[in-house]
């Protein structure tokens, strides 16, 4: 063969390989769940399917901390203020701050920095998802007064996607982003680890999956690593919340610590020291047992590719505590905002 027909014919096929794999990468959709997008999962596979509930935007709107009558200290599973919205549909005014924002601390001046930040409501929330409770728990029991001012974001931090996302064509892929997703998905259902893969997705199968989730591999889910990572809670973790409550007992705490999606599906029977002592005390519901009922009563209660509760099921849980803030506040109906 001359040496310029190789060249060409070399060419030619490193052209073709090129537009194959932009192809690909241009027919594989988006991600729009945190695991499916850190593990370079499919969403073909693993995206959810039922159309999210319509949330009124105003239902949505926080509320200037100094505005408040309940404040909220949440992770990413306030950040979409969709559960809040239970509370705004009540007559409530919330904040949202976050976690990050205090260093993933409570510290031991806590009364004085709700005043320094303006908050002269009559209700604090601090919700942790499981998996991250113990080490907040613990930076808080040798913290120091933070001094920064802070301000509550008005806007949720994650606003919910208001419906299933629809195809198209994924312009701002690189060019093997499509054939990285097919090598990651096909390794994680394997139960796998690849290189470039990230092996904090993983892939598990789930019991009466299908009855339980919407996208089309719904024998099995996608869950976090750090999940299992960080160990369980025990009872010990009920008395540092029960000693913080007490402490600052000026002013009304209710927890709210939300169950790993791993514990919810794969094992319900994790933490169970630290659910049997909290339900001998009133600093939160047991959102463990409800997790548990309300995971059966509807499909995606979290979200197949996702590590945090669909929008449907935090309006559940925003029912459910918008109940336990009655119960904390002694009152039978919640007031008007004013």
């Amino acid at each position: 063969m001359a040496p310029a027909k190789l060249w060409l014919s070399i060419f030619l096929s490193g052209f073709a390989v090129c537009a194959c794999l932009l192809l690909q990468s241009l027919l594989t959709l988006a991600p729009y769940g945190d695991l499916s997008r850190v593990g370079r999962v499919s969403e073909d596979d693993f995206g959810w399917k039922i159309e999210p509930p319509h949330i009124g935007s105003s239902l949505l709107h926080g509320t200037p901390v100094d505005k408040a009558d309940i404040l909220v200290i949440g992770d990413s599973f306030s950040a979409p203020h969709v559960w809040q919205s239970a509370l705004v549909k009540e007559g409530h005014a919330v904040a949202t701050m976050y976690w990050s924002q205090i260093d993933e601390m409570l510290c031991a001046d806590f009364e004085e920095w709700l005043s320094q930040i303006g908050f002269r409501g009559k209700l604090v929330v601090i919700e942790s998802v499981e998996r991250l409770l113990n080490v907040r728990l613990a930076h808080s029991r040798r913290c120091t007064p933070l001094k920064r001012p802070l301000t509550a974001a008005v806007e949720p931090a994650s606003p919910p996607l208001a419906q299933v996302p629809a195809f198209a064509l994924n312009w701002d892929a690189q060019l093997f982003s499509g054939w990285m997703t097919n090598r990651c998905t096909r390794a994680a259902i394997a139960g796998k680890v690849r290189s470039g893969c990230n092996s904090m997705t993983l892939a598990r199968p789930v019991a009466d999956g299908c009855a339980l989730f919407s996208h089309r591999r719904c024998d099995m889910a996608l869950f976090l690593a750090d999940d299992l990572n960080h160990g369980e809670l025990t009872a010990a973790n009920v008395a540092g919340m029960q000693a913080f409550s007490n402490t600052h007992a000026k002013m009304p705490v209710l927890w709210m610590v939300v169950p790993n999606k791993w514990t919810a599906y794969l094992e319900p029977a994790r933490s169970q020291a630290f659910v049997g002592a909290l339900r001998q005390t009133d600093l939160g519901p047991d959102l463990f047992a409800f997790v548990q009922q309300e995971k059966t009563a509807m499909r995606d209660f979290y979200f197949p590719n996702d590590t945090h509760i669909s929008t449907r099921g935090l309006l559940v849980l925003g029912e459910r505590m918008a109940q336990a803030v009655k119960q904390k506040l002694g009152v039978t109906s919640l007031p008007a905002t004013e």
